[in-house]
């Protein structure tokens, strides 16, 4: 399975699907990034937390945690 996690920076790919349950699972889902959508990685701090991407035209950070649950193609 490949994550958001392990997509390096410029690099784009589309959501296959969300993993995980609950409050995380929907609050993902509420950023807008949804099955189907194109994420283009911008950054990735020193640490590689967290991570900087462009979902649906804005520019979002998320936790390197929450990136491990987008599964990708």
């Amino acid at each position: 399975m490949k994550t958001l996690k392990k997509l390096p920076v410029g690099k784009s790919a589309k959501v296959v699907k969300l993993h995980g349950e609950g409050a995380i699972r929907r609050r993902i889902m509420d950023m807008g990034i949804t099955k189907g959508v194109e994420i283009y990685v911008r950054k990735v701090a020193p640490l590689g937390d967290p991570i900087e991407i462009n979902v649906r035209g804005y520019e979002l950070t998320i936790r390197g945690e929450d990136a491990q649950i987008i599964e990708i193609e």
